[in-house]
This record gives structure tokens, sequence and C-alpha cells, in this order.
């Protein structure tokens, strides 16, 4: 073997040599998403749903669903029972009550109460509303929007035009009188038509968290989808509740 050959056959096997000596280098992987915080213990729950997340689709996708009921809903229990440890009377109140006279409460718990409870509220009456195969209204309800509303389609149409104006943040509501009487309603945030002492005969969530994953900024496609979903059976009740002066959230 030539002297050349010998000192490259030489520095090759060096060269392996410090290859398999050098640290090893580890990438990073990307962290796995959090798990939905267990919720604090205390007077608030969750309300399960009552149908599968995909139950919705393709309307809602599932995705969506999960996050939305089991982190973002979630959420607003775990901060109203960690707000319920020192100030009992959350615990022991009617939600009504409470977000009816919202100026009782403490400047220190006010607006974390409006905002949390206020959520807890309208998510509540919100997975309610929706059922898969929805259904479609009938009787005293369908009369009501007949005469008040101007009849389904100029409903859904002003409906879906109010919760496209929202700006931001927020939800449009049906709010029903104690005579019966509806109204296309706004409100920012998680502001609930019992704080106006009104209550909400339906409402949509206009909140991005509710759509975006499926169909990003396009929210006039949502709200139009959505109507596929509404459990036009539980809208009777409440309606029935609402003129009985029974409906809670």
């Amino acid at each position: 073997m030539s002297a050349l050959s010998r000192r490259h056959l030489f520095s090759a096997a060096a060269s392996l040599v410090a290859v398999a000596a050098a640290p090893r280098v580890v990438f990073a992987q990307a962290p796995a998403a959090p798990a939905a915080a267990p919720a604090a213990a205390g007077p608030f729950t969750l309300p399960p749903l009552n149908y599968a997340f995909n139950a919705l689709e393709p309307h809602i996708d599932a995705k969506t669903m999960e996050i939305h009921h089991d982190r973002h809903h979630a959420a607003y229990v775990a901060n109203l029972n960690n707000l319920a440890k020192t100030n009992t009377q959350l615990g022991v109140s009617k939600v009504t009550d409470i977000l009816g006279n919202l100026n009782a409460l403490s400047d220190d718990i006010k607006f974390a109460v409006r905002n949390n409870l206020g959520g807890h509220a309208n998510h509540t009456m919100f997975w309610e509303l929706m059922a898969p195969g929805g259904g479609k209204p009938e009787g005293e309800v369908l009369a009501a929007i007949d005469k008040d509303l101007g009849g389904m389609e100029k409903f859904q149409n002003d409906f879906n035009a109010a919760g496209g104006r929202q700006f931001g943040s927020g939800w449009v509501f049906v709010t029903v009188a104690k005579d019966g009487k509806l109204a296309i309603e706004t409100r920012p945030n998680q502001d609930n038509p019992i704080m106006d002492g009104k209550r909400a005969l339906l409402g949509n969530d206009v909140w991005e968290h509710a759509y975006y994953l499926n169909y990003q900024n396009r929210r006039a496609d949502y709200l139009k989808a959505w109507w596929n979903t509404v459990n036009w059976a539980k809208v009777a009740e409440r309606f029935a509740a609402a003129k009985a002066g029974t409906l809670g959230v």
C-alpha cells in the first residue's frame, strides 16, 4: 500500500472516531398541546354535552366543539370556583340574581364575575340550544317569529346580519319579553341579556373560538350554517318558560 493510501486510510479512521466521540445533538420536539386544566372544586360545574363532539358536523367540527366546551367553558367554571372561595355568595345565589344585579358586587370582583359568570350562562344555554338534525320551529314559537320578526326567512337574515355586525367578540341573541314578544339584540364579550333585565330565547356565539378552525374569517358562513344545528324543541321549552316567568339562563 502506498504512503498516500495509508495516510488517507488513517485520516478517514480518525474522522470516524471523532464523530463517534462527539456529543450527541438531540433536537427538541415541539411541546404537546396542554390538556384542559381540571376545574377547581366548588359550586360551579361544567355541564356535559348531550351529544358527541362530532355530532354537529359538518356545520361545527368536532375539534372546535371539544376546545370550546372542554377548555373555554371549563376555564369560566374554574375561574368562578376560584372566585367563590373568597366570595361565598357566588355559590349560593341564583345566577340570574347575580347577573341581574352586578352593581351589588364589590368593585374588585365585578369585572371578573361579569365575564366569567356571563360566559358560563351563555355557554350553558348554547350547548342546550343545539342538537344533531336541528329540526324546525312550530307552534307558538313559529307564530311569534312570524308576528314579531317577519317570518323565518327575514328573521334568519336579520339575525345573521346582526351577528355579522357585532364588532369583535360577542353574541347575537333573540330576547323574549314576559309577554312573549321577540327581538334580535347583540351583546359584547360574555354579556347576557339578564344583565339588562331581559331573557335570551336563543343565542349564537360569534367569538372567533366558536368557528375559526373551520370557517377562519368567514363569520357569515358560520352564522348561516349554525341554523342547521338549532334544537327547536329546546327553544320551544325556553319560550314557554319565559312566558311563565321561570326561565333561568
